[in-house]
């Protein structure tokens, strides 16, 4: 359906141009006013920022995913408060995630309708989950960051163990598999504002499905696309994103892109996930004690006093 997949392609391109246009303004409305402080501040991004940018969203073409391993970049560097990471994920990965979605979607073929439907229920999951996270209590954020993190440890751990269903070679969805699928990407596009990256989680469910798993390709990468600008608006809205690393992530990752998926196309990644996982349950437990930390605080207050 060449049509179709001219439609979808035009879409996209509106809702990236949203996207810049409202964090353009954003960024431009900030200078005026003064160009923030602290981690709000606009400025340049540093040169480990767009390291990260670069090194994350490069990997994340390659079916490693991006948003655990910079979670714990920024949580054991210091880099982004607990709080703003949620945001500066979404609002920063955007514009290199874009790209991933152009690339998948005109390489790998899967109907259009099934494509559409789950790309919808992803943004909606987004806009209400978007509507939950930036409204939340850092020690919220931190205990849903916290789990995450460790949720996506195990689904690298069973990536390396071959653990993931074998899935089947069906390129389309009906009936109740179809209901079951836009049920489960409405779900991934909430957790996704929450920094829970969904390569792994939109694996497991195109395979249990009966769909080939590389039909998770185009699907999680066409609902990240679509669902991030949509997100943005929420937290670029109410400022619960880091400018700086933000601009990192986008400046270090749409060339990032583009390099592994024309040029590197394929490495041997199960040895980088090991490491991953070992960074990412580091980070996992250093988040959960800085909210238990947070916990404890009031408590011990009045006998400090």
């Amino acid at each position: 359906m060449p049509g179709a997949r001219a439609v979808l392609f035009a879409a996209l391109g509106c809702f990236a141009l949203l996207y810049l246009a409202v964090w353009i303004a954003a960024l431009r409305a900030d200078l005026r006013a003064g160009g923030g402080s602290g981690a709000l501040a606009v400025r340049r991004p540093r040169g480990v920022e767009l390291a990260i940018g670069f090194v994350s969203n490069f990997f994340d073409t390659l079916g490693i995913g991006s948003y655990a391993p910079t979670t714990s970049v920024y949580k054991l560097l210091k880099l982004v408060p607990d709080e703003l990471i949620p945001g500066t994920l979404n609002v920063g990965d955007a514009a290199p995630t874009i790209a991933e979605a152009l690339i998948f979607i005109a390489i790998i073929s899967v109907e259009m309708r099934t494509l559409a439907l789950m790309i919808l229920a992803a943004v909606l999951g987004a806009w209400l989950g978007a509507g939950v996270v930036t409204s939340w209590p850092r020690r919220y954020i931190q205990v849903g960051m916290g789990i995450a993190l460790l949720a996506a440890a195990v689904f690298f751990l069973m990536s390396n163990l071959g653990l993931f269903p074998l899935g089947g070679t069906a390129l389309r969805l009906s009936g109740a598999a179809l209901a079951v699928g836009l049920i489960g990407n409405f779900v991934l596009g909430a957790l996704m504002t929450l920094g829970i990256g969904a390569y792994a989680p939109s694996m497991i469910l195109v395979s249990l499905l009966g769909m080939d798993p590389k039909a998770a390709f185009p699907i999680m990468m066409g609902s990240c696309a679509f669902l991030m600008p949509v997100a943005c608006l929420r937290f670029v809205g109410r400022r619960r994103y880091a400018p700086g690393p933000a601009l990192g992530l986008s400046l270090g990752g749409v060339p990032a892109v583009l390099l592994a998926a024309y040029i590197v196309k394929s490495l041997p990644l199960v040895a980088v996930r090991w490491l991953v996982i070992v960074v990412v349950v580091c980070a996992a437990f250093a988040m959960l004690n800085s909210a238990r930390r947070a916990a404890a605080a009031p408590a011990a207050a009045p006998a400090g006093e």
